[in-house]
């Protein structure tokens, strides 16, 4: 509570016209954060939902809360906003006439012992200092689980098609942006063709140019689509490097790399490396880079003016976005005020703060004109930074009573914090795609070893499993080709499928089923009860059925500290390779559950998450560019293989809540590569799990 100290209870909760309004920095983007922010005011004040708000997140509004990521929105916000609905309860009943401790409170009314006076809270805490420090000792209400009815915000407007997402925006006098994109990131401009430029004035088009970086802009959103087309087939773009065409991988293990060896979690240089080679059970895994995937392309809503510049955007760091445009621009933080408003996307760092960045030099060279940039779904799939690829190496020793006695880890990785952070002299800058291209170029920023032990790279390759020594070495990688930062899970997801599918090949190795093996390396009573309760659901299940059937399972703590999960998997093989998803089972422990929907949408989308990444996605690229440009080139999972889903949710007796949106997509990979082996004995370790690669292996090649 530490984090409390110096905070006011009106930078959090705020309260006029018989409304409460919840302000936070954390941004909505589909986990239903401000649902579950709702829910917390409920409990600690009794008050219907309906008397309540959150505030957009605006930088010259809601507490600067860094960016919304880690799954770390209720553990960190939710504890604040608790802890400040449970210091305005106290302090409102202190107003109660005498005997206010005997006062019952219920449905957002303090109602007098012998029942004859009714006093709404909001009334009494309209009287109490906005500057009222939050009290770390409030005392929280027991918890009434009957009190919370589940709903999601906003939901009835998306529903109706009545949301305004930020591609929605439409205000007057607004102009309409497109990009114009050079072949690949090594690419700048050399010239166009003057005809094209005097067609542009003819048509009152304005083209934007500063050194590559070239957009077009029009009232008319009609009319900037085409022209930017035609604007692009009249550029000459020059290069003296294109796209390394490698195979990634021996990129990965070849290339130099920084490497810091950690023993039991404490990095340590200086300790001894033990080579795969001495283990018995060796096992390589590799993951290639994947996209976002978001549903909308990236775009973003710029004006400037005297009074400076303001930005709508749908970036999940609007803070430090703010500081790293303001930097670009040479604006005092001051003059940049962003909005965040929601878009139809995803988690991670896609497209979202580089196409704030475009907007922000688009309404620069438009001043006083509303601009609305949006990215064409080839923009998003070709120029987003993407999820690093891959390789993780793993060894295990066993002691003679099946224990994990020894385990060694190498992971080879480029940088998963590639988000706009203003620290260094130009670090925020130079994660900023635009700073690249303008005709004062910024180099690439060169990321620095993440020292994090659940960061990055790092994520859960220190297994949950009580083992006797752990050797870890991580290895950054850098100059690949392709541009990378956050995408979900970080290196969890390609760290728990190389975990998991080894525990699985050494369990049955050894004649042992594998949820036993795995209930036998812990010691940690919840993990106990989430594998309990998915051999429970089990025992009732017939075994899988189908041309090929297989099941398999897997379980993982998302960071060691957060969401325990067990999935079971069951799938049929396809004679053309082609893996169908039939019932999944997951059983997950998150702690405290605030919004029991949210937690289950959470939960099943990230399998969903994991499963297409295990089955379907991967960029690719050619010398002159990315050949993954849309939904055929670039295919995700479809609703004709979407399993039946099973969701068992334990809730531990006074267990805080922990973070739930990533913990599901790395077992989930697992799980489905320990069902293919199942079902074939095929042991697949490079994702995706494509047909043509079950094929070649079924082949033997």
């Amino acid at each position: 509570m530490t984090r409390l100290a110096t905070h006011k209870v009106g930078a959090w909760l705020w309260v006029s016209d018989g409304q409460i309004t919840i302000i936070s920095g954390k941004v909505d983007i589909g986990q239903r954060i401000s649902t579950a922010l709702m829910l917390i005011v409920q409990e600690e004040l009794t008050l219907n939902t309906a008397l309540m708000s959150v505030a957009p997140v605006q930088t010259d509004r809601a507490p600067d809360e860094g960016i919304t990521s880690g799954s770390k929105s209720i553990e960190d916000t939710g504890a604040v906003v608790r802890q400040a609905a449970a210091t305005l309860r106290q302090a409102a009943r202190a107003l109660l006439p005498q005997n206010g401790a005997l006062w019952a409170l219920q449905n957002g009314q303090f109602c007098s012992p012998d029942g004859t006076q009714k006093i709404d809270i909001l009334d009494l805490i309209t009287k109490l200092d906005p500057q009222l420090p939050i009290d770390a000792a409030a005392a929280f209400l027991p918890r009434d689980y009957g009190a919370a009815s589940p709903f999601m915000r906003d939901l009835d407007q998306m529903v109706r098609g009545r949301f305004c997402y930020l591609p929605d925006i439409d205000v007057p006098n607004m102009q309409h942006a497109r990009l114009v994109r050079p072949p690949h990131s090594h690419a700048r401009l050399g010239a166009i063709e003057l005809q094209i430029l005097a067609k542009m004035v003819e048509e009152k088009v304005q083209v934007v140019r500063d050194g590559s970086f070239l957009a077009v802009v029009s009232p008319d959103e009609w009319a900037v689509e085409t022209a930017a087309k035609r604007v692009a087939r009249a550029c000459t773009w020059v290069s003296d490097k294109t796209l390394e065409i490698k195979d990634i991988f021996e990129s990965l293990t070849e290339n130099n790399a920084k490497k810091i060896r950690v023993i039991d979690g404490i990095p340590d240089p200086k300790a001894p490396l033990v080579a795969l080679k001495d283990l018995p059970y060796r096992a390589r895994f590799e993951k290639p880079y994947l996209a976002h995937g978001s549903l909308a392309p990236s775009a973003a809503f710029a004006h400037w003016s005297q009074m400076g510049l303001k930005l709508c955007s749908h970036s999940q760091g609007i803070y430090p976005l703010r500081a790293s445009i303001a930097q670009s621009l040479g604006l005092a933080l001051e003059q940049v005020q962003i909005t965040h408003v929601p878009s139809s996307g995803c988690y991670g760092h896609n497209g979202a703060d580089d196409a704030a960045m475009d907007a922000a030099l688009i309404a620069k060279h438009c001043p006083n004109v509303p601009i609305l940039l949006k990215w064409t779904r080839q923009d998003e799939q070709q120029w987003e930074p993407f999820g690093s690829a891959m390789v993780v190496e793993l060894g295990m020793a066993l002691d003679p009573d099946q224990k994990i006695s020894d385990f060694h880890a190498q992971v080879y990785s480029d940088t998963h914090r590639g988000r706009p952070r203003p620290d260094g002299a130009q670090g925020g800058p130079a994660r900023l795609l635009a700073n690249r291209l303008r005709a004062d170029p910024l180099a690439p920023y060169v990321p620095l070893l993440n020292m994090n032990p659940q960061g990055g790279m790092h994520r859960n390759i220190d297994p949950i499993y009580q083992i006797g020594q752990k050797i870890i070495v991580k290895n950054l990688v850098q100059d690949l080709p392709l541009r990378t930062s956050a995408v979900r899970c970080l290196g969890g997801g390609a760290n728990m499928f190389a975990i998991e599918s080894l525990m699985d090949e050494v369990a049955r190795d050894q004649g042992v089923d594998p949820l036993a093996f795995r209930r036998a390396q812990l010691h940690d009573l919840r993990s106990l009860a989430v594998l309990d309760a998915l051999k429970t659901e089990l025992s009732t299940r017939p075994t899988p059925s189908g041309q090929m059937p297989g099941r398999g399972m897997a379980f993982g703590q998302y960071k060691n500290k957060m969401t325990r999960t067990a999935i079971s998997v069951d799938i049929d093989l396809r004679e053309d390779g082609q893996i169908l998803l039939k019932d999944v089972i997951i059983v997950a422990d998150a702690g405290r559950i605030i919004d029991r929907d949210g937690l289950a949408a959470q939960l099943e989308g990230g399998f969903l998450q994991g499963a297409s990444w295990a089955l379907y996605e991967e960029v690719s690229w050619s010398a002159q560019g990315l050949l993954s440009q849309d939904w055929d080139s670039y295919p995700v999972i479809r609703f004709d293989n979407i399993p039946e889903m099973k969701l068992v949710l334990l809730e531990p007796s006074d267990a805080p809540s922990v973070g739930a949106g990533e913990a599901t997509p790395g077992p989930a990979i697992a799980a489905i590569a320990n069902a293919l082996f199942d079902a074939t004995g095929l042991r697949l370790r490079r994702l995706p799990f494509r047909p043509d690669r079950v094929l070649k292996a079924a082949l033997g090649d």
